[in-house]
């Protein structure tokens, strides 16, 4: 048995100038972070929501909600982990993850391997079957003006044991 969930986070930039910018667990070299009461990892956010979905487990404001001190600056990445879990639990395994980033800037080619080492194995798959790409909207929108980020995830898997 097979199962595919989707999930999109979205997060303006902050204005804070010393808040990081995280994507993917790894801190990318930018001019502004994402706002957010984590560390607003838009890319570990989508990609935790489409795993939740795929194994019939809500959405990641359930499991970690903004209004709890306990996830104030939250590694999403720690975060990710817990998710992933909790798949487990519920009886199934990651196939392969597809991650895409939409937005301007920054470009992501730079560090895309890290990323891909950074995720694949707390995911317990091989590099392989994570995919991470990006995409501009050709300056239109909230993420063509700079405004923020937004990621979309999408993730197949399967029962353990099938």
């Amino acid at each position: 048995m097979i199962r595919v969930g989707q999930g999109f986070d979205v997060h303006a930039f902050s204005d804070d100038p010393q808040r990081p910018l995280v994507l993917m667990g790894v801190p990318v070299p930018h001019d502004r972070g994402l706002a957010g009461h984590s560390d607003a990892d838009v890319m570990l956010h989508a990609l935790s929501d489409a795993l939740l979905g795929a194994a019939g487990l809500g959405d990641i404001g359930q499991h970690f909600p903004d209004t709890d001190p306990a996830y104030k600056n939250a590694d999403s990445a720690l975060l990710l982990e817990r998710v992933v879990e909790a798949v487990r639990k519920r009886g199934w395994r990651v196939v392969n993850a597809d991650v895409l980033l939409i937005g301007e800037r920054p470009k992501i080619g730079p560090h895309r391997l890290a990323m891909r080492e950074r995720v694949a194995p707390l995911l317990g798959v091989e590099i392989e079957a994570l995919n991470v790409k990006a995409t501009t909207t050709e300056k239109l929108g909230f993420t063509g003006r700079g405004e923020g980020l937004a990621a979309q995830a999408v993730v197949l898997l399967e029962r353990i044991g099938a």
